[in-house]
This record gives C-alpha cells, sequence and structure tokens, in this order.
C-alpha cells in the first residue's frame, strides 16, 4: 500500500494538547509564507461492516445518475481505489466514519472481525469514527479492538496475535456515566508542518441502538455542543482546518447518482448548516446513502456535506487547499467526487490474499445447508411496512418462545440486513441466514398488558424534533393482527388488536417473544421495558435457522398481517 504523506500525533489526552501548542506557534520561514497553499486529498468510506469481499444482495451494487447499476464493493478493490486515490495526489488523508465492524459478513464475525482491523491497518487509515456498531459486544470489547490482545473467551482466532486497532478511534460525545472521556474526541495530522485536525460524534440516541450491555458505563451528549467545543479546542491551540466525521447520515428524497444531492431535511443537514464554521469538510455515515452536497455553514460560506453509500461500495473524495499562512482551509477552491469502487481495476493483490484467507477459513460452516425455500424472502416492505423475511423470523422467534408462552413475536427489521435468496434446488445456508440476522441477539419472552403492547405498536410511529414522523413497522408473527390508521394522531393510529383472533384487552397479560435489543428499550420501543417478566428463550439466529430447517421447504408467507385503513 502507498504511504501515507503525514504525520501523526502520537500523544493521547493532556498530552496531545500540549503538544499542539508547541508545534503550532512554531513559526514559519518567509519563504514558506509565500509558497502557494498547501494541497490535501481528504479520503472517506462509511459503514463497511466487515465486508471483505463484494456485499451481496441490493448492497452488491452502486446506481448511477442515467439509473444505471454497476456491480461494486469488496475490500480488495476498496483498498486498490484507495490507493490510486492516493497516488494521484502529493498528501492525502484516509478516514473511516464508523461501523467498521458489528452486523458484519460471516468470513470477519466469526473471528471476531479481527481481518476487517487488519484490512484497515493495512490500508492505512488516519482516524475513524466510532459508529454505533462498534458497541454491539460492549465496551471491554470495543476497546480490545482497539488497543489488541486475543479475546478473553475463544482466542486468537484469525492468527496467534492480534495488535488492533493501530489508528485513533473517535468520538467526541462518548462519555463514562461520571463524564469522563470514554475516547479520544479528535486527533491530529501534519502535512508539512500545517496541522489538519479531525473530530468524530456517535448519534446522540446511541443507546436506543445498541443492547444495554453494549452501552453499559456510557453516555452520548449531544453532536453539536460537542463538536462545537471540540473545534474550539482546536482553533484554540491553532488548528484551523478541521474535518467531521460525523456518523449520522441522510436520507435523500431521490437517488439521481453518487454525486447527486437530494438532501432536503433531516437531522444530519440541520447539524451541517449550524455546526461551527471552523469546521471545513464533513463526511457523514449511517444511513447507507450516496450523497455529494454543499451546504453553507453558520456564517453563509460554503462547506461539503458527502456520503459514500456503505459496504466498501464508494471512496468520498475532497480535494482542499490550505493556505500555509493562516492554515485554514480555501473553502472556494474546494472540489469534492464520490468514486464509485468498481470492479474494473485490478484488485489489491495483498487484500485479496487477506479476505480470501479468512473467506476460506468461513466456508466450511457458512456453506452448510439449512434449508429450502419455495421463494426469495426479502426485506422488501409493502405498504403495511411488513416484509415475507420479516413475517418468517417472526413466526421463527414465536416458535421458539412458544416453550415459555410466547403468544406472539415481534421483530424489529433494522435487525434484518440481507435478503434471503434460493440458490441452487432453493437451498439456503447458513452464510446466508448468518447475513440476514447477524447480530446474534438473545430472545426473551415478555409478560406484558394490552396496554403496553398497544402502546409499544403506536411507538412504532415516532414524531421527531423537526415535526416528521420516523416509522419503524416491527415485523408481526401470523398469530399477532391489527389495523393502522397512518392518518389518524399519533398515539391513536393502532386499533382492532387480534391474538390468534381474539381482542385483546387493556389489562389482559401476553406473552410476546422479541429480541433483547427491543426488549430493552431498543429503537425508541421503551414500552417494552414495562414488564412484569422477561425469560430467555435461546438466540434470535438459532431460532431462525431451526426454524427454517422445521419448515422445508419455506414459503413465503402472506404480508397481510397489518390492515391499513388510512
Amino acid at each position: 500500500m502507498r504511504r501515507r504523506a503525514a504525520l501523526r500525533t502520537a500523544v493521547p489526552a493532556a498530552g496531545l494538547a500540549m503538544a499542539l501548542a508547541i508545534s503550532v506557534t512554531s513559526g514559519l520561514s518567509a519563504a514558506q509564507a509565500q509558497d502557494a497553499p498547501v494541497s490535501v486529498r481528504l479520503l472517506a468510506f462509511n459503514d463497511l461492516h466487515g465486508s471483505l469481499e463484494p456485499p451481496p444482495g441490493v448492497r452488491s451494487q452502486v446506481k448511477h445518475a442515467d439509473g444505471s447499476l454497476v456491480p461494486a464493493g469488496g475490500a480488495a478493490y476498496l483498498a486498490a481505489y484507495v490507493d490510486q486515490l492516493r497516488g494521484q495526489a502529493t498528501h492525502s488523508l484516509l478516514y473511516s466514519v464508523g461501523d467498521n465492524w458489528g452486523s458484519s459478513a460471516l468470513e470477519s464475525a466469526m473471528f471476531h472481525d479481527e481481518p476487517t482491523v487488519h484490512l484497515l491497518n493495512r490500508m492505512g487509515v488516519d482516524a475513524s469514527a466510532i459508529g454505533n456498531h462498534e458497541l454491539d459486544e460492549g465496551y471491554p470489547e470495543f476497546r480490545r479492538m482497539q488497543t489488541g490482545g486475543c479475546h478473553p473467551a475463544d482466542g486468537c482466532r484469525f492468527g496467534n496475535t492480534f495488535e488492533g486497532a493501530n489508528f485513533p478511534l473517535l468520538a467526541a460525545n462518548m462519555e463514562f456515566d461520571d463524564g469522563a472521556p470514554a475516547t479520544l474526541p479528535f486527533t491530529v495530522d501534519y502535512v508539512e508542518g500545517i496541522p489538519v485536525g479531525v473530530i468524530a460524534t456517535m448519534p446522540a440516541d446511541t443507546a436506543t441502538m445498541v443492547t444495554m450491555e453494549g452501552v453499559g458505563g456510557l453516555r452520548f451528549t449531544d453532536e453539536l455542543a460537542a463538536v462545537d467545543r471540540t473545534a474550539d479546542l482546536l482553533d484554540f491551540f491553532g488548528v484551523r482546518a478541521i474535518v467531521l466525521l460525523m456518523h449520522k447520515g441522510a436520507e435523500p428524497v431521490a437517488d439521481n447518482g453518487p454525486n447527486s444531492c437530494e438532501v432536503t431535511s433531516g437531522p444530519a443537514r440541520d447539524l451541517a448548516l449550524r455546526a461551527s464554521p471552523k469546521v471545513d469538510v464533513i463526511f457523514t455515515a449511517d444511513s447507507h446513502q450516496q450523497y455529494n452536497c454543499s451546504f453553507p455553514d453558520p456564517m453563509g460560506n460554503p462547506r461539503v456535506m458527502m456520503q459514500g453509500a456503505s459496504h466498501g461500495r464508494i471512496v468520498s473524495v475532497v480535494d482542499v487547499s490550505i493556505d500555509r499562512t493562516t492554515r485554514d482551509v480555501l473553502r472556494d477552491r474546494a472540489s469534492a467526487f464520490n468514486q464509485v469502487v468498481t470492479h474494473d481495476i485490478p484488485s489489491d493483490p495483498g487484500i485479496q490474499a487477506l479476505a480470501d484467507g479468512a473467506a476460506a477459513q468461513a466456508a466450511e460452516i457458512g456453506a452448510a445447508r439449512v434449508a429450502s425455500l419455495t421463494g426469495d424472502l426479502t426485506r422488501d416492505e409493502t405498504g403495511s411496512g411488513e416484509s415475507t423475511l420479516g413475517n418468517v423470523v417472526a413466526d421463527a422467534q414465536l416458535a421458539a418462545g412458544s416453550g415459555h408462552g410466547a403468544q406472539v413475536a415481534l421483530t424489529n427489521p433494522g435487525g434484518l440486513r440481507e435478503d434471503l435468496l434460493r440458490g441452487p434446488e432453493g437451498a439456503v445456508t447458513y452464510g446466508q441466514t448468518y447475513a440476514a440476522q447477524p447480530f446474534g441477539n438473545t430472545l426473551e419472552v415478555l409478560a406484558v398488558t394490552g396496554a403496553t403492547l398497544k402502546a409499544a405498536l403506536e411507538q412504532q410511529f415516532q414524531p421527531r424534533g423537526d415535526g416528521t414522523i420516523t416509522e419503524r413497522i416491527l415485523a408481526p408473527s401470523s398469530s399477532l393482527t391489527y389495523t393502522m390508521n397512518r392518518s389518524a394522531t399519533v398515539g391513536e393510529r393502532i386499533s382492532d388488536i387480534r391474538v390468534n383472533g381474539g381482542a385483546v384487552v387493556p389489562d389482559g397479560t401476553y406473552r410476546v417473544a422479541v429480541n433483547k435489543f427491543l426488549a430493552d428499550g431498543g429503537d425508541g420501543f421503551d414500552a417494552f421495558r414495562t414488564r412484569a417478566e422477561a425469560v430467555h428463550a435461546g438466540c434470535d439466529l438459532d431460532a431462525f435457522t431451526a426454524y427454517l430447517g422445521t419448515n422445508s421447504p419455506v414459503p413465503p408467507p402472506n404480508t397481510d398481517r397489518i390492515t391499513v385503513v388510512g
């Protein structure tokens, strides 16, 4: 891999501030001050999710402006494009915007995502934001990925040792419960003696996206306040060129190609408009969308905000010029583009060997046939928000919880990551089922009242601060039916709830099987935390594979469990 032409500070915490103070107060020569601005190429990718091989299914392609689809992604091609893009510039810095691992492909996940960290090290990542998925296995495991060492239970599974990440993992708004920083808020690299700072933030609602165990002992503060505070600190020490890695993404109203900007509203855009004008470039993540935007900062100056899809399919590129005297980015000279990671250049042979090695070790487990399908199970949502995959997963969880008295089951669509597509003779493999449901959540059977069940279903419509509604429709098991009216007042949109045909009464007791993420109030469903008891019922992936095997060949279910009337 190409060596990067920049020097990173290697000093943590208070020592970093001292190093900055010493460095940025050292004078520049008169000759340097008269030289042309320093050109730096900033590169970023986001939401890799342990994708060492080209991603399957709907994430296997990128849509161009003309509507055509091109195969994209794969670690070896991502590395090759990064190397090519760096080779075109004298100076470059490479960032990840988080969710490097978690909800990972089997070839990474079965080795506790150690192959992905090897990949990022070899690619020469300069800094990474921390995404919510980096905390899926809890803070101690995050720290192991950061600093190295073998897994406490399974040892090192991808080699005899594990060195951890050789780049900083950042979050300016992640704290311990006592207010102490849980990781570095920023880092600084030097290009020809000029400091380039990078700040990262996590979603303020990360605690609703991760299991309670995953975020135990942590809290996540307001993103805007963290950005402004950290930008002020960097500016105080003379760091004028500042990049923000924001693990929060926009939802464009249309997809007109990698370099379009159809972002008209939403929290990410609002933050981009309001964040400190000291921030010069914003890379975003988490929504898995592609866009290349420019929004005015609070001073009215243009500022790039962009994102490169997900799973290694795009490298976002911003070329900036930095004034040698002011050390600030000349915004009017910035240019940005999203480079699609197509398969029409040679892949990186070293990274290909890494990916092939991990895939080969995972192949025996992943290739095992689980069941057969009579039709594909997809995440495509009908008008009610149901999907064939979601309904089968809910039925599987009901079956797994029936021994503990479960009467209904509900699952969150965000936990379903890939479609389940038939192979030869309709076969599906363990690798496919893992890709479809990769989190390994435990299942819990909750005893709740009918009023609590209705409250949880009403929470499928969650008002946001900007007046819009976030809709998250839970996949229901076949034993649960109800009526939905989207035009009704929020809190009064669900009616005629029935369990096995019988009307649900507010003071009745019902046993509901959900994954632990939902049981702990994930995705805003805190009604589930109001329960009389919770009984463990195994693992969601085990329930899914067992159900498929028992009922093979499995047909796609009907998606008529929710009746929509408005």
